[in-house]
């Protein structure tokens, strides 16, 4: 899927250069904000201009202006090779199926026949039409690397079970050769193909095998689960289900899957034809390219899987997470609704489009949506976390606390999975002086997940602050850096505690560190700066209070780092600075899980 360089003659590029900068600049913004690029920008009036347009969009991963403007641009060169693919490319990871194989035909009946790509999604829709031998001569006509040959194997195996060919398909399958990953997607493949060709003995050992092997995996379990029930094997079904339950507590297939076995029912195969088949080979490679982070190749996958079957509720969410990752909240959440209202992914969906929302300071719209998910399910504990997390990121901790209470009551018998609501709950009561509450919270959650280290830093950070069982404290605190030493949140807290005690010099050299490590960060500066000062380094000291004031601090720091820098730090002993400070709220910031 390698993009061509530009053809474009450079004489018509370079009176445009100098409106690039500005061009990106805006992408960037709109990529801040989640806008789409293309909603604050027109068509050029020129080829150059909206060639330009189309680089810069897709410099800023804008999928949508990219395609605009490569149609606009081709529209101006229709011969050009070059816009052609780039604007296949585009409109292919937009989802605009007839367009992108409308050129796709162009690009192959032109010098570039043996386009991987293009013959790949004509052959595509020569599955969707049921047009297999079609399909498998379009799969074995584009070029050859060793991803476009596992592509095309697995493709083309499935199209021979198309055409009621199983032993063929098998056979084919079995010719990818490579590492253990790849040996499991060739059993996963025979598994499914053996499945729907109707061989259940050779399903079974083949999506066991492959089963085995990645037992962690959640499609993996779904499948081999969904197949165990198909052929009888309920308590052999839920007890797969139940082992990844164990893992990855209520996941929302999982307990679907879980529900539906314990009623006595049966559930519906992952893969029910060639089509479905193929759309899961494709939905395979998407999702290892989202892991990989190769956002177009993983894009244009997903978008071919979703071509034959829209319903898939598990690509949408991946097609969706790498908008998030993107940051392009509004596109995310156009796709997160993309999943079927009955699917057990909706909830999940529902919840981050709230929290995209949140990001995309729609805070109003946030509420009202993760409102709307509680009420439907008042002891949804995921739907109340986020809402909590939701709260709590507004400083609302008062109310945050009440929503993880309601969340943890909901839970039952508490599980390591649930050490977050404790932690969150415990950071809320302590920032609305309920120390006593939080205490116990942040020890409960030690006790589900022993040897946290944001846990860790937070309680043994709080007692310091209290001056309160100090040598347990500052165990906590080493042991919370030892595990996590880059992390310049905690090595900050490590260092502030020996600042607290008197140990001036000791925290100059850790502090130090946390700023290497966090150097844009307002109350590391003003650490650092208390620290330079009670050793003596003055302008050094007033230095970091003035980089602390020039990062943005909390407002209600702000006065207080200002007033440092016009008259430094009072004579004051730690024991006397413990005492005035024991009351006073500390940031939360103090850990990045915070």
């Amino acid at each position: 899927m390698t993009i061509a360089t530009s053809r474009l003659p450079l004489h018509r590029i370079r009176p445009l250069l100098a409106a690039v900068a500005l061009i990106a600049g805006c992408a960037a913004a709109q990529a801040r904000s989640g806008q789409s690029y293309s909603d604050a920008v027109d068509a050029g009036n020129t080829l150059s201009g909206n060639y330009l347009s189309a680089v810069v969009a897709g410099a800023a991963r804008d999928t949508s202006a990219a395609a605009f403007f490569y149609r606009e641009a081709l529209r101006d060169d229709p011969r050009s090779a070059d816009l052609t693919e780039r604007a296949f490319v585009s409109l292919l990871a937009e989802g605009s199926y007839a367009e992108a194989t409308k050129l796709a035909e162009r690009l192959t009946t032109g010098k570039d026949a043996r386009n991987t790509l293009a013959q790949l999604v004509l052959g595509v829709r020569d599955i969707k039409a049921r047009q297999f031998t079609k399909a498998r001569q379009r799969f074995s006509s584009g070029g050859r690397n060793r991803a476009a040959d596992l592509t095309a194997t697995l493709l083309t195996a499935w199209s021979w079970l198309g055409s009621n060919d199983l032993k063929k398909a098998l056979a084919t399958v079995d010719t990818v050769k490579g590492e253990d990953s790849i040996a499991v997607f060739r059993n996963y493949h025979a598994g499914l193909i053996a499945a729907v060709g109707g061989d259940k003995v050779e399903a079974e050992k083949r999506l066991k095998a492959a089963y085995d092997a990645e037992s962690r995996t959640l499609r993996m379990v779904d499948v081999y689960g969904r197949f165990l029930s198909r052929i009888g094997k309920q308590k052999e079904a839920l007890e797969v289900y139940r082992n990844f339950d164990k893992l990855m507590p209520r996941h929302p297939i999982v307990t679907a899957a879980i529900a539906t076995l314990e009623a006595g029912g049966t559930l519906d195969p992952a893969v029910g034809n060639v089509p479905a088949g193929v759309a899961e080979v494709l939905y395979g490679l998407g999702a290892a390219g989202n892991r990989t982070g190769d956002e177009l190749a993983a894009m244009i996958y997903l978008r071919l899987s979703l071509w034959l079957e829209e319903n898939n509720g598990l690509a949408i969410i991946t097609l969706a997470d790498i908008y998030d990752r993107m940051k392009q909240g509004e596109r995310a959440n156009d796709t997160y609704d993309m999943v079927p209202q009955d699917s057990p992914l909706r909830r999940s969906a529902d919840i981050q489009i709230a929290l995209n929302l949140e990001q995309l300071d729609r805070k109003d719209d946030a509420i009202k949506q993760l409102q709307g998910v509680v009420e439907k399910n008042p002891k949804d504990v995921e739907a109340l976390t986020a809402l909590g997390n939701v709260y709590r990121s507004r400083k609302d901790f008062a109310q945050a606390a009440e929503i993880y209470t309601r969340a943890i009551d909901a839970l039952g018998t508490p599980d390591q999975g649930n050490w977050t609501l404790f932690y969150f709950r415990g950071i809320s009561l302590e920032r609305t002086k309920h120390w006593d509450k939080a205490e116990a919270d942040f020890k409960k959650a030690l006790e589900l997940y022993p040897e946290q280290p944001l846990v860790l830093n937070y309680l043994g950070y709080s007692w310091v602050d209290q001056n309160m069982n100090l040598d347990q404290a500052f165990k906590m605190l080493k042991r919370a850096v030892e595990q996590r030493p880059t992390d310049g949140y905690i090595v900050d807290s490590l260092g502030w505690a020996h600042y607290r005690l008197g140990q001036y010099d000791e925290a100059v050299r850790i502090l130090e560190r946390a700023i290497e490590l966090k150097p844009s960060d307002p109350v590391i500066n003003d650490h650092l700066g208390d620290a330079y000062w009670r050793v003596g380094r003055r302008l050094e000291a007033k230095f970091q209070w003035n980089h602390a004031r020039d990062l943005k601090p909390e407002p209600e720091d702000l006065p207080k780092i200002l007033e440092k820098i016009e008259k430094g730090l009072p004579d004051e002993k730690p024991a006397a600075e413990a005492e005035q400070k024991q009351s006073e709220p500390k940031p939360e910031r103090k850990t990045n899980g915070g």
